[in-house]
């Protein structure tokens, strides 16, 4: 008896596709944004102006604009991911979003001496998957682990 084919085709349980998010990451960014919300507003209040501080329009305006790009850079690092679907997987990283077909992926490589997870793709290339973090101990130990089930499951050419 053989085991049972799921409805993809592939034969045995299909592993979990929930996506990959790093614990801490969304934690920093929140602490951090409120910080810098708090600069924003500290400065705006307290600065008054003076014979020494002079600050004009421009001013503020430059100092809304760095701050909204601080949030920014914030905001991305926070909701970095890799969404894994039965074709392949979408990693959100800080300066992108790569999707992949599982065809495309050798191997999973992560150990504590990486800071994130790093996918060996067939045409030679490295790309990190940042939502899986080494900060995130054991956890990200065994999130690893299923991204590896996962590429071993789906990565394969289908039995004939």
């Amino acid at each position: 008896m053989t085991a049972p084919r799921e409805p993809d085709g592939r034969v045995g349980p299909a592993p979990d596709l929930t996506p990959f998010r790093p614990r801490w990451a969304p934690v920093v960014g929140v602490v951090l944004s409120i910080l810098v919300l708090a600069g924003v507003v500290l400065l705006f209040v307290f600065v008054q102006p003076n014979a020494a501080t002079r600050l004009g329009i421009g001013d503020y305006l430059l100092v809304v604009v760095v701050a909204g790009l601080l949030l920014g850079i914030l905001w991305r690092q926070s909701s970095v991911s890799a969404t894994p679907t039965p074709r392949g997987l979408a990693v959100r990283n800080l300066m992108g979003t790569t999707r992949l077909e599982w065809a495309q992926i050798v191997s999973v490589r992560f150990s504590p001496d990486r800071a994130w997870a790093q996918l060996d793709l067939a045409d030679g290339d490295q790309l990190a998957v940042m939502a899986i973090q080494s900060a995130d101990g054991e956890r990200a130990r065994h999130a690893a682990a299923r991204l590896a089930a996962l590429v071993q499951h789906y990565g394969t050419a289908l039995d004939a």
